[in-house]
């Protein structure tokens, strides 16, 4: 770390951490007084400096922006990812991402998170949450603030956030469903939407678009809805298995949240088989299901795209850049064979 450490000042490890200069000299030198804590985030800066570095970004006005997510690793690796790689896009303005990326934590923590990065001095949030009275409310409060608060993949359209960047998830959720029911005959039967948790607003819309296409299209599919598996494997597998085993029809799934590998390994677990499987994301482990042709489908969005239009969004509201519509990313199926 005191190697990586050389290349930085203590000045801007101190600025992307949201620490004192204090403190990351006290990390870098090992000191014992400081919380482990404190020391994963100077070192979790000192990884962020150096990803942004390799990109090559302009050195103009420097923003902060926070991005904080409540999601499965799986995709918030990608989001990053795609975050990382589009801050040498917007120069002359030097971009500096911080991260903090939960696959669990309560709305509670995530009103804190949201509050100490307004105290360490944010010039604007992107977040990923659930839609809950406790984070519209700590929006509104950052809002009031002067500080920006941008929703990703997920909206909180009760809030005071300047904008919304993702696709359109009813849409998303309606071209699942004519997918699903041209895949499948027109004998009556079940199908199941699996979700993370209800607690997501984009998740609840994907599911809505879903049920009403196939009311008004395909009246002999039901819909059964799985939620509470958040993503992760080992929930979504059990939740998932408990449903087979209470619904002997079900053959095909739209998994709106995730944990795919899970849904696939509970219908085997059961020997049922899986007819038609649909998701979302091109995540590492949606791109190997769909290689296995376990997965028939994956509807995805351009995350590279979103990174940029939530940049767009910032520096828009902070006087950089004139005032313009920035629109809904487009909805993609990918299928095995057009994955690149």
């Amino acid at each position: 770390m005191r190697e990586l450490a050389k290349k930085f000042s203590i000045k801007q490890i101190a600025a992307q951490a949201g620490v004192s200069k204090a403190t990351v000299d006290r990390v870098l030198h090992e000191r014992s007084s400081v919380h482990y804590q404190t020391r994963r985030r100077v070192e979790q800066a000192l990884q962020e400096l150096s990803a942004q570095e390799a990109n090559s970004l302009a050195m103009g006005r420097t923003f902060h922006f926070d991005v904080i997510m409540h999601a499965p690793t799986r995709f918030t690796r990608a989001v990053s990812n795609a975050i990382t790689a589009q801050v040498g896009s917007m120069g002359p303005f030097r971009i500096s991402p911080r991260f903090h990326l939960f696959e669990d934590i309560s709305v509670r923590e995530l009103q804190r998170m949201m509050e100490r990065c307004a105290s360490k001095g944010t010039q604007g949030i992107i977040l990923k949450a659930p839609d809950e009275p406790l984070i519209n409310q700590a929006i509104n409060q950052l809002t009031q603030s002067d500080i920006p608060v941008v929703t990703l993949v997920t909206d909180l359209p009760q809030s005071q956030r300047i904008g919304y960047i993702g696709m359109d998830n009813r849409m998303a959720g309606r071209t699942a469903a004519y997918l699903l029911s041209h895949w499948l005959d027109s004998t009556p039967r079940q199908v199941a939407v699996v979700l993370s948790s209800n607690l997501f607003r984009g998740e609840e819309e994907r599911e809505m678009g879903f049920r009403l296409w196939l009311r008004e299209r395909a009246p002999q599919l039901q819909v059964v809805a799985i939620s509470g598996g958040y993503g992760v494997y080992d929930s979504t597998r059990a939740l998932v298995r408990e449903t087979l085993s209470q619904h002997p029809s079900i053959t095909a799934v739209y998994s709106v949240g995730g944990g795919n590998r899970g849904i696939v390994d509970a219908f085997a677990d059961l020997q049922r088989p899986l007819d038609v499987f649909i998701g979302h994301d091109l995540d590492e482990e949606n791109r190997q299901l769909l290689a296995e042709e376990k997965i028939g489908a994956i509807i995805d969005h351009n995350l590279m795209v979103d990174a940029r239009h939530a940049f767009l969004y910032m520096l828009q509201y902070h006087r950089q850049m004139p005032p313009s519509a920035i629109p809904p990313s487009q909805v993609q199926v990918i299928t095995p064979f057009n994955l690149i």
